[in-house]
């Protein structure tokens, strides 16, 4: 389980979804995590990466290494 305060203009929007819509909270709030975890792994994951330090590659470099290059 899990509790999420929200701001309240935001918990306001979601109610009337839900009333509109006919689907719980819930069913929203799962599916914008499920939908939006992966970007915010790789975004959080990429700014812990910057802040470390760390080699710096050429868009060249990433290419090779994935065989994008012919």
């Amino acid at each position: 389980m899990l509790s999420v305060p929200l701001n309240p203009d935001i918990e306001r929007r979601l109610s009337e979804l839900s009333k509109r819509t006919g689907r719980s909270e819930s069913d929203f709030a799962r599916e914008l995590i499920e939908g939006n975890i992966e970007d915010l792994e790789d975004r959080y994951l990429a700014e812990k990466a910057i802040a470390e330090g760390g080699p710096r590659l050429t868009s060249e470099q990433v290419r090779k290494e994935l065989g994008l290059d012919d």
